[in-house]
């Protein structure tokens, strides 16, 4: 797959879809990125014989976000609404979603990687939220790290714009394990525990473990993805901010 920013493959006998950020070392989740995986899990939703997706990446870091170049006006909308229909098919994918990260995950790559089931990290990882310090917000992050790590944690990095360390993540519930190498302990967890599973129950036991919760998730993210476009791309400190980034220089904000 040469020139994709996505492999694409099945492990452990068809059982197992994996799926690789494959542009190190930054892995932008840029337009081309979001398209690959949201087709991915199109492809392969209805494989009977899956029991689980890995989502992992090449090089040291796992993201460091989104293209802030898209996020300008004009090409925003159609970023956010395609990032945002990836994060919906993540919580409507019908089995449990495996994220293994080392290094960097920030931005839009956290707001890909929260969406998952269960989050493998390395020592080194490092998550967070920066969009604040560009004057823009997080939109899929402000839905789903509420849900994960509570209200008041995921207003600290939402507002903060800093980053977690690995054993902050943890303690906080924002990944769920620490290993030298997160790839192989996503994948000793599959073959521990979700492997000898009946594919067909699993996929109700997701269902029903996650059906008021990506109900509440998607409802807040139509919202919050309306007042991002409408209202906050039309002040002068989110298109100064993301601009002062592009070309280099410190932003001027005029607070409005």
């Amino acid at each position: 797959m040469s020139g994709s920013p996505l492999q694409v493959w099945l492990d452990r006998d068809g059982t197992l879809l994996r799926l690789r950020l494959a542009r190190p070392k930054a892995n932008i989740v840029d337009a081309a990125m979001i398209a690959a995986l949201a087709a991915a899990l199109a492809e392969y939703r209805e494989t009977s014989t899956l029991r689980a997706v890995l989502l992992d990446h090449d090089g040291p870091h796992f993201s460091f976000g989104a293209s802030v170049e898209e996020h300008l006006p004009g090409q925003c909308a159609d970023m956010l609404r395609a990032l945002h229909g990836l994060v919906r098919s993540m919580l409507e994918f019908p089995l449990p979603l495996l994220v293994a990260i080392k290094g960097q995950c920030l931005g839009g790559g956290l707001e890909v990687a929260a969406a998952g089931s269960m989050l493998f990290a390395a020592a080194d990882a490092k998550l967070g939220q920066p969009e604040i310090k560009l004057a823009v917000f997080a939109p899929a992050a402000s839905c789903l790290l509420p849900e994960r790590i509570g209200q008041p944690r995921a207003e600290d990095l939402l507002f903060s714009g800093r980053s977690m360390g690995a054993e902050e993540a943890l303690a906080t519930g924002l990944v769920d394990s620490l290993s030298e190498d997160p790839e192989a302990a996503a994948l000793a967890y599959f073959d521990q525990h979700l492997a000898a599973h009946s594919a067909c129950t699993l996929r109700f036991a997701v269902l029903a473990a996650r059906l008021e919760y990506r109900q509440r998730v998607i409802a807040k993210l139509d919202r919050v993805e309306q007042l991002y476009l409408s209202e906050l791309m039309a002040t002068h400190d989110a298109v100064e901010g993301l601009t002062a980034f592009l070309e280099k220089r410190p932003a001027k904000w005029a607070n409005r």
